[in-house]
């Protein structure tokens, strides 16, 4: 697959990703009795309501760019935990609804990949059309959604699986905690992408690698990477 097809197939895969990804969110805080999101228009297929120009930009063409994995993230979806009736276990449910959204997205990439298996071959070589679906857009989107998912649970702040950490903090530690969540993403840039470019050491990669390509193998019918 050529360098153009590449980009233009991790675009479709990531923009329906990361906007499934923020309207998860904002579902279950609706259900959980807090209409912000739906009051500021969020809970919308929009992607232009969703877009961060940086997270859903850049830094996905940069990554695509450098044959790195391609993920990022888009303007955080609002939500009030103080319409929540229990607020640290309103907050884990919203924050892991996202990450919750990519592994079924990927779940159903996986299925189809199934249920055309028996006439992928013939269908491949015949058709260059389906070829690319099948062989390029199916496992891609399967993997950023998975690495969307993984790189989130990350139990670092601002990302999703820090609110799970809310629910094991006593409760006079939590506005220390919520303090620090402002600072945490610049921290996490510089691991991100400091270390690989001037240590050439690539933690978040080796953990994809391991957890995002490894499940996507497992659950295709063919290797995906």
């Amino acid at each position: 697959m050529n360098q153009i097809a590449y980009i233009v197939i991790s675009i479709l895969c990531f923009v329906p990703a990361i906007i499934l990804h923020e309207c998860a969110h904002g579902f279950v805080a609706s259900l959980l009795g807090d209409p912000t999101a739906k009051n500021s228009g969020r809970l919308t297929l929009n992607p232009v309501k969703h877009i961060d120009p940086f997270g859903t930009v850049v830094l996905p063409l940069i990554l695509a760019l450098s044959g790195m994995p391609v993920f990022g993230y888009a303007k955080p979806v609002p939500y009030n935990p103080r319409h929540f009736k229990n607020i640290r276990a309103g907050e884990a449910l919203v924050g892991l609804a996202g990450p919750t959204a990519n592994l079924l997205l990927a779940l159903v990439a996986a299925l189809i990949a199934w249920i055309l298996w028996p006439f992928a071959n013939g269908l491949v070589m015949s058709n260059v059309v389906f070829a690319y679906f099948y062989l390029s857009f199916l496992p891609l989107f399967a993997l950023v959604n998975l690495y969307l998912m993984f790189f989130n649970l990350i139990p670092v702040p601002p990302l999703d699986g820090a609110s799970v950490i809310a629910l094991f903090l006593p409760a006079k530690a939590l506005p220390a905690y919520y303090r620090v969540q402002q600072y945490a993403l610049p921290g996490l840039m510089i691991l991100l992408i400091g270390l690989p470019y001037f240590l050439h050491v690539n933690p978040i990669g080796i953990y994809l690698n391991f957890t995002a390509v490894g499940l996507a193998n497992l659950l295709f019918p063919f290797a995906v990477a």
